[in-house]
This record gives C-alpha cells, structure tokens and sequence, in this order.
C-alpha cells in the first residue's frame, strides 16, 4: 500500500488576495437531505457509498461492516465535493463521515495541511485525531493536535513536520496563526467545525470569524456537523459553507433508542449517596457514568466513592489536560468502572460500551437527559439509566417525562435493604468532607499565589468548560 507523501501544494493564482477578503452571505438556499432515525443499520458497504479500497479495509479493520445513517447519506454527496450541513446526534458516526472523504481526496492528490478540524473541547480533539490516524493507517497519514493546555513549542514542531490534516481547538489554531513562523493555512482544501453548536456555545465565535479570513475561499471544501441548528450556527453556514446541502438525522430531540431500560428512584435528598451505594454494589464490574450537576459534586462523589472500594474517576472541565486525559483512558481501559461527571462528558466524547447511566443529580432539561442517557444502549446493545428524584426534583422530573412522551417506571429498591449500608456510608461521607475541605484550601493556596484568581478567560481556558 502506498503511504501519502507530505507534498508541498503549487500556489494557485491570486490566494493571497483571497485569503484576506471578507467572506460573501449566502441567500439561504441549501439543499435538505433527511436521514432515517440513527439507530437504523444500513444494508448498503463503504465500497457502495464510493470509498476507495484501502479505506475500506481500514473500516473493516475498525469493525465498521455498514455505514451509520449520517455516513451513508454524507458520503457520497463530500465525495461528489458539496458542501455539507450534517445534523446529528454524539454517538452517529458523524466523525468517519467526514475524515473517510477527506483521507480519500487526500490520497488523489496530497500535500501538507490538506485538512483542518474544528473541535469545542481538547477531549474530543484528541478523539478526532485518533480516528484520522486508525482510518489512515493503511496510508500513513500524519495528524498534528493543537489543542491549549499543552506545549505550544512541541505543537510548533509538529506543524514543521507537515502534517497532513491538523485538528484543532480554535482558541489555540489561532495562538499559532499568529505567532508560529511559517505556519499558514492559505492551501487548505478541507475544513470541518464539529459540533458548531458547541463552538459557539463557548463563545469562539470572534475567533473562529478571525480563522475563517485566513483561510482560502477558492478550492475549499467545508462541512459544518452540529446536533443543532441555532440561529448562531444558520450565521455561520452562511459566512463559510458555498451552497451546502444539509443531511439531517436526528428526527428527534426527545428520541431515545428502544433498548435502553429507563428507571427512576424517588428518595429524600438526604439519602442519595446511601441510594447510590446499594444501586452500585449490583453492578460491581459493569461500566457505569454518574452523573452531576456540580464540579463539587463530581469531586465529592469519587472521593466517597474510592473510599468504600469503588474503581471511581471524576471528569469535569476543572481538571488539567493530562488529568482530564488520564480520566477517559482508565474508563476505556477499563482499570476504572465508574466515571463521575458533569455534563461535559455528555457529548463530543467517545466512551463505548456503558452498561448503566445514573442521573445522580437530575438534569435541568429534558434535551440534557437524552444526551445523557444517550451514553448507554448503544449500537443496538441494551442499557439501562436509573434518574434519583429528591422532593426537590418533581417539578423538573414531570417535564421531562412530558416531553419523551411516556412515564418512567420505578426502580424498586426495598428501603431496609437499602439502610443497612448507612453506617459504612456516613463513615465514608465524612471522609469525603474531610478531603474536600483540604482540597479548597490547597485551591485557595495557588489562588493566592496567581494574584487573585484567574481573571479573564485566555484562549486556552475557553478550550474547556467550566464543568
């Protein structure tokens, strides 16, 4: 198999003027594509949707036997050069159905920074590179990760080595358009902003207008993936994309798939951790997510967590890079059980086969509840999500029930059983006070060192989320 060689582009005429002109509107008049509901399987192969063969087998290679919905209705129009507007859901498959026509362009005629990507957190950046890399495997294709937190002067090296697609959060792409000598973009022939809603949801939208007037217009493929379609997102289509066609998948907001086992638990507040316990101690080894609504909470509930035994881990967008990193490795890998989160782990990431989702804390809507429940029963397998409904909760809870369409049942859980546990826990509890009392003030300790807080947000701190 022929590896891509890192190919320096001839210069095509007039770039430099365009690179600088002001993007024009478009009138609006994109084409629609509606796909099936996500959980479809299609009959058709990547070989029908016209990619290549070495791709093929990579695919294979990855246990990717038929395209997703957004893959099968994607593909074939990127690899007929459109512009695309894909709308759908974590979990789709949206990531191969833009890297696969990408890679295979890329084969056709390489050259260095071929493609860039846009992603909201580092997390998913990451993710994204990993696939480039293992769906352009067979032809060696080199990925560079821009990404804040990380050292910008090994990030710089990278670039020197010519990689072929760059992935990036835009906070720190913009970081090095401005101040890395020698890096330019001006041959670009892909662009992909995944999960745009997000992007602009963290506010990257001047950095992102700054990014897009660099870029050549000319000669330029762009695809915009969001699980959304904000009036945000409508004004960036119409700054970047040339008359996209939109494949929407997502039929609904409110859709959950049918295999997955919805349950709630009503309990005093005052006994959810002895709750949360008993549930755990029946799925020992299974992969669960526990959901929270505060860093706090997050950091609270591992701690008690690992002090009666549990292999728990917190991810929130407090943590440092190579934290938050090492958080998702020890869940993939399995050596931790049981993740601990905010909602920041509830989309753009990449977390396979999660046999049970707790809602410890409830979310506060019913669009939230489906991203999170959307972690388990996946790919056709069975899952199941337990909500905790504190008196506190009832009002929230009806709302979401009214808008899935159905009641959840109860989970039924015998309350003695349940108390027997209370003194092991309040043990634990008061061990995890104990910790987190510390934590605060080692906290307020390095506050004080960086003269008063963190200010305002840099470039870098908008590439996580608060959590």
């Amino acid at each position: 198999m022929n590896s891509i060689p890192s190919k320096q582009p001839v210069e095509p005429e007039s770039s430099e003027e365009e690179a600088g002109e002001d993007v024009e509107e478009l009138d609006g008049n994109e084409e629609e594509v509606d796909g099936e509901e996500v959980e479809v399987v299609s009959k058709k192969t990547f070989a029908d949707l016209g990619v290549i063969e070495s791709l093929c087998e990579a695919c294979v290679n990855l246990g990717y036997k038929h395209p997703t919905p957004i893959q099968e209705q994607s593909i074939p129009l990127a690899l007929e050069g459109k512009d695309i507007i894909g709308l759908a859901e974590t979990g789709s498959g949206k990531t191969a159905a833009f890297v696969l026509p990408i890679l295979q362009a890329l084969m056709e005629k390489p050259q260095s920074l071929f493609g860039l990507v846009l992603a909201p957190t580092r997390e998913l950046a990451y993710q994204i590179s990993q696939q480039v890399e293992a769906l352009g495997s067979l032809i060696n294709v080199k990925c560079a990760v821009l990404v804040g937190g990380m050292d910008m002067v090994a990030q710089a090296i990278a670039l020197g080595k010519k990689p072929h697609i760059v992935v990036a959060t835009p906070g720190r792409l913009l970081d090095h358009l401005e101040n890395t000598k020698g890096f330019s973009l001006k041959y670009l022939k892909y662009l992909v902003m995944d999960e745009a809603d997000r992007l602009l949801d963290l506010d990257f939208g001047p950095i992102l207008d700054k990014i897009l007037k660099v870029l050549p217009r000319e000669g330029r493929h762009t695809y915009l993936f969001s699980a959304t379609m904000s009036s945000k997102v409508e004004s960036l289509q119409r700054a970047s994309l040339h008359n996209p066609i939109r494949v929407s998948i997502s039929s609904s907001s409110h859709q959950v798939v049918s295999t997955l086992l919805q349950k709630y638990i009503f309990l005093p507040h005052k006994h959810k951790d002895l709750y949360l316990i008993y549930l755990l101690n029946d799925t020992i080894g299974h992969p669960v997510i526990i959901f929270t609504r505060t860093v706090n909470e997050t950091q609270r509930i591992a701690i008690l967590l690992r002090t009666l035994g549990f292999g728990a881990i917190p991810l929130h967008g407090q943590l440092s890079q190579s934290a938050r990193l090492g958080a998702l490795s020890k869940f993939k890998s399995r050596s931790r059980d049981i993740m601990v989160a905010t909602d920041v782990a509830a989309r753009g990431l990449d977390i396979p086969s999660v046999d049970l989702v707790i809602n410890l804390d409830l979310p506060p809507d019913s669009k939230t509840y489906v991203h999170r429940v959307g972690r388990t029963a996946r790919a056709g397998k069975s899952g199941k999500a337990v909500s905790f409904v504190t008196q506190y909760d009832l009002e929230i809870w009806l709302r979401i029930e009214n808008a899935l369409g159905k009641q959840i049942e109860e989970e039924d859980i015998p309350k003695d059983e349940a108390m027997v546990l209370m003194e092991r826990v309040g043990d634990a509890q008061r061990v995890a006070i104990r910790e987190m009392k510390d934590i605060h003030e080692s906290r307020g300790k390095r506050r004080g060192f960086m003269n008063g807080g963190r200010g305002k947000r840099g470039r870098d701190e908008m590439d996580q989320e608060d959590g």
